[in-house]
């Protein structure tokens, strides 16, 4: 049988003969609403043309949707060249700022043609986060102006300081609009109950424009105006060729090409992850081997920008904001970012009147808002815990107060020098706790910290146990030779070493002894061998249960003790409430990599939910489902089943034997019997209700531990607590399946009812 294609096969879209067009049709018409708005407050911002942004989200939709590798990623006018934009129509007029677009999107073609998009994402995450936030708060600040009655400046300082006199003379007017835009766009996506949910399907800056294109009725305020027809526009429209020094048009190029294909590479990879994340979706973009879906998409942008610029229109670049909406929309194909260029073009020609009654200062607010969310509090606590603050606060200052090229150049030297710097400045301590030592070594070892190395390692006593801490992410030869010379000296003389990442996991282990891990079987290691324990005489199984508990308290003990510590003192916070077999073979933490604190664990014979109403000896299920519910406010159930399950067995072997078994087993599994009724059914009535993908299923053994899981489902609905949580929201039940003999999870698509691979080059993407 020959396997189904799966999304990656096709670039992230639903495959062939799928029918699409009713979820393409519907996110198209929300990212249509959301583009309109949002492309007229851009061209306002950069004193464009406002023509020049409809033109802009047209073209991106339309030649960037067809070209690009990233299908549901939506183009139009950059945000992120706001700043730069406006800059160039100051500089040199809009007829010369649309050559040096055409020209960008030439650069881009070159660049994706030479296919070096896969490098442009070895920036460091902190300049390129920094340079959005610079941008945005340049954005911000002359937006401000527009929303108290006034003009933006040239340059970001010049408004800040011209602004202490604009807020002393707002325009009341302009200021109200500006308020009711801002206050709806804040209040939207919070508005409460069903009734909320339901005017939520509007998107927030299209009601908020709405509102406050309403509230201005009656109102003198400057608002969009349009040329009437193309004859009228095409004079304004046609590009040429820039005056000046070569130099600064050459700069003014490079700027647009770096940060429209920065922008537009990085919202791919966004958006292609939050895809990654719906339903029965796989990764299209961020994957091993798909360097050539984002070659493909800047040979997309660069086409899109070619066009835009010849016809009028703005600078092109994906937007993660377009892009996740879209996703959200539940788009399936390319066709919803096409759809939306269409919808957008007819907009243009068909309703500029109405676009006419919007006032300006509506739009400012509108790209405000847009600028003060693109400085992130979640990238700035990001890269404060990987110790990149100074060159995110260096490239943003420095966007604001120079420019983007000069900013990113900053930022650049800015983090060159930091690395410089961690490979030169390593701090190493000794610390003695409780039996043990412990050398923690902050920073990169190279050949400069190996005399510091040797004098720390120099402080532990012979025959300690010792645990390094390497919490930097390179060692030289030099440092390394050091360090594994000391350890087997150590090691020779009884001692004991193990050295950790900056993880905690253990990067190399003792040559004399086994460390036992929480997933490593009893059977023939060191744990069961007489000497481990010697307190017991016992020399059958439940000495290598004490054992293993020595091991433990040796070699597990120490690594995890602050952890539990802390979770001693802040008590279980478990998100996830995680019900399965009894089998001995299925080890939950080894499964789904999880530690302590992660997993609130009920588990049973054949991973059974007895429904409300059952005996009282189902209680114990029960009580701690509702406690996982209620108290621990957990945000997902699964139910996990698994190959070769005992329980399936014996629900088989009795399937024909009438009356009621007497022994505790026998009368836990009458809970199973709806699931083997459910799969009689199925083989009745010829349905194939459950399946796994790529592969028939084995048995009916295996087919009953499918049946089951999906049983179990429904009976967790059928409980009060979970169906209350489950309608507002805030739980999720998926159902996962485990083959003990592939060492393979297959998690629950509950559309298709299938049972689908877990596959770590899909998951790497996340």
């Amino acid at each position: 049988m020959q396997p189904q294609p799966t999304n990656t096969q096709y670039g992230g879209e639903s495959p062939p003969g799928r029918s699409t067009w009713r979820q393409d049709l519907l996110a198209s018409a929300v990212i249509f609403l959301i583009a309109v708005p949002l492309s007229l407050g851009i061209a306002l911002a950069t004193g464009a043309p406002l023509r020049s942004g409809l033109i802009a989200a047209a073209v991106g939709g339309v030649v960037a949707g067809l070209l690009g590798g990233a299908p549901l990623q939506v183009s139009g006018a950059a945000t992120g060249l706001v700043v730069v934009t406006a800059e160039l129509v100051q500089r040199y007029g809009w007829r010369a700022t649309c050559a040096i677009t055409v020209l960008a999107g030439l650069a881009q073609l070159a660049l994706g043609a030479a296919r070096v998009a896969r490098a442009a994402l070895a920036v460091s995450p902190a300049i390129v986060h920094g340079m959005l936030a610079g941008i945005g708060a340049s954005i911000a600040l002359g937006q401000l102006h527009v929303v108290l009655g006034g003009s933006p400046y040239s340059s970001a300082p010049a408004n800040l300081a011209a602004l202490p006199s604009v807020l002393t003379d707002p325009h009341p007017s302009a200021l109200l609009v500006g308020a009711i835009t801002l206050a709806v766009l804040i209040a939207w996506p919070r508005l409460p109950g069903r009734a909320g949910r339901l005017v939520r399907t509007v998107p927030a800056p299209l009601a908020a424009v709405a509102v406050a294109t309403a509230a201005a009725t009656g109102l003198t305020l400057p608002r969009v105006s349009l040329p009437g027809s193309l004859p009228e526009w095409a004079p304004h429209a046609l590009p040429a060729l820039p005056s000046g020094p070569m130099l600064g048009v050459f700069a003014a190029v490079l700027t647009v090409t770096l940060v429209a294909s920065m922008e537009s590479l990085l919202s791919a990879v966004a958006v292609d992850r939050l895809r990654a994340e719906q339903p029965g979706a796989g990764a299209t973009i961020d994957g091993r081997a798909d360097s050539a879906a984002l070659d493909r998409e800047l040979l997309g942008q660069g086409a899109a920008n070619v066009v835009s610029g010849m016809l009028g229109g703005l600078p092109v670049a994906g937007g993660a904001l377009r892009g996740s909406a879209n996703v959200r929309a539940g788009a399936a194909t390319r066709k919803s970012t096409v759809l939306h260029g269409i919808w957008v073009l007819a907009c243009a020609a068909l309703l500029a009147s109405v676009l006419e009654l919007i006032p300006l200062a509506a739009l400012a607010a509108l790209v405000m808002a847009a600028g003060v969310r693109m400085v992130s509090f979640a990238h700035i606590r990001h890269v404060q815990r990987h110790r990149e603050f100074p060159m995110y606060a260096a490239t943003l200052a420095s966007v604001v107060l120079f420019g983007v090229l000069q900013g990113l150049m900053v930022g650049v030297v800015v983090a060159g020098f930091l690395s410089l710097r961690r490979l030169t400045h390593t701090h190493i301590t000794v610390k003695e706790e409780e039996n043990s030592h412990r050398v923690v070594v902050s920073g990169q070892l190279t050949f400069l910290a190996v005399p510091r190395l040797s004098r720390a390692l120099g402080q532990v006593p012979v025959g300690a146990n010792v645990a390094v801490e390497l919490s930097g992410s390179f060692m030289d030869h030099a440092a390394y030779d050091t360090l594994q010379s000391w350890s087997n000296a150590h090691r020779s003389q009884g001692g004991w070493v193990t050295l950790r990442g900056r993880d905690g996991q253990s990067i190399a282990e003792p040559s004399s002894t086994h460390h036992c891990r929480p997933w490593t079987p009893w059977r023939n290691h060191h744990c069961t061998r007489p000497t481990a324990f010697q307190g017991s005489p016992d020399t059958g199984s439940g000495h290598q249960l004490l054992g293993g508990v020595t091991a433990f308290q040796r070699h597990t003990a120490p690594l995890v003790r602050d952890e539990l510590a802390r979770l001693a003192l802040e008590g279980q916070r478990p998100t996830q409430l995680f019900l399965t077999c009894a089998d001995s073979r299925l080890v939950t933490s080894m499964i789904t990599s999880s530690g302590p604190g992660d997993l609130f664990t009920v588990r049973n014979v054949g991973n059974l939910m007895p429904p409300p109403g059952a005996e009282s000896s189902c209680d114990s299920v029960g009580a701690a489902v509702e406690y996982a519910v209620e108290v621990l406010k957990v945000g997902s159930i699964t139910v996990c089943g698994h190959s070769g399950c005992g329980a399936m067995q014996a629900l088989l072997d009795t399937a024909d034997q009438p009356g009621d078994g007497q022994t505790s087993l026998t009368r836990w599994l009458r809970h199973g019997h709806p699931s083997l009724a459910r799969m009689q059914r199925i083989g009745r009535l010829g349905r194939g209700e459950v399946a796994v993908a790529d592969r028939p299923v084995a048995d009916d053994v295996e087919r009953l531990a499918l049946v089951n899981v999906m049983q179990q489902l429904d009976h967790l609905m059928a409980h009060s607590c979970v169906a209350r949580r489950v309608a507002e929201g805030s739980l999720q039940l998926q159902g996962m399946y485990f083959h003990v003999g592939e060492a393979q999870a297959y998690v629950l698509d509950q559309c298709s009812r299938t049972f689908k691979a877990v596959r770590p080059e899909v998951l790497d993407a996340v």
